[in-house]
């Protein structure tokens, strides 16, 4: 069986609803793919204790090696972090999906309900879904008891993202194979405090290699 693609979760982490739900979501997509996507979900790598920086560069260093970028766009304001992370992905030509699943509008239009500077990116998927009419049609449609119309409605979800990874990762690259280690080596250098001695010269030639083995530059 061929390696997964690896897939960059990025959203909130900070509460009980958003840990369960980016867990569900993911084992989700795996299951459902059957097995053509793992996710990486920065809440399994982090430790409190660890200095607010290390945190960062570890995100960004899974962000940078991973084959595709998911990235929740949900809340009236995007949660900061994961907007500089979604920068971060598409500065290196990395396939992304957004995935919204807050039903409210909160930004420039009803197709983008999100600031109008994180549009427009090339190699970049929209999943927009009405969560609460998700839930409600698999508890009351289905007749479900709430975990279980949960779980179902999750994995509708998974299909949907599904879909848009794989359009998204079939999607030809925009960075030119001639720019591809420039880009990453100043990848490396920008982010300073430290970042650049997490990705050694050689890591990033091994990352590179990868993602052109699987056709994604």
């Amino acid at each position: 069986m061929a390696a997964p693609y690896t897939i960059y979760f990025a959203g909130e982490l900070f509460s009980l609803k958003h840990l369960v739900g980016n867990s569900l979501l993911a084992e989700a997509l795996e299951r459902l793919s059957g097995g053509t996507y793992r996710c990486i979900l920065p809440q399994d790598l982090e430790q409190r204790e660890t200095p607010p920086l290390s945190i960062r560069n570890q995100d960004l260093f899974y962000c940078l090696s991973a084959d595709l970028g998911l990235f929740h766009f949900d809340g009236p304001e995007l949660d900061s972090g994961t907007a500089a992370e979604f920068l971060f992905a598409k500065m290196l030509d990395i396939p992304s999906v957004i995935l919204r699943t807050d039903f409210r509008v909160a930004g420039d239009s009803s197709h983008v309900p999100w600031n109008l500077m994180l549009s427009g990116f090339p190699r970049t998927e929209i999943v927009l879904v009405d969560s609460v009419q998700a839930y409600k049609d698999q508890a009351s449609g289905r007749r479900l008891p709430g975990a279980q119309a949960a779980q179902a409605a999750t994995e509708e979800v998974a299909k949907l993202t599904i879909a848009a990874l794989d359009k998204a990762r079939a999607t030809p690259a925009v960075l030119p194979a001639d720019q591809r280690r420039a880009v990453y080596d100043w990848a490396r250098l920008f982010p300073g405090s430290g970042f650049e001695s997490k990705v050694s010269s050689e890591l990033l030639g091994e990352i590179l290699s990868t993602k052109v083995s699987k056709e994604l530059l």
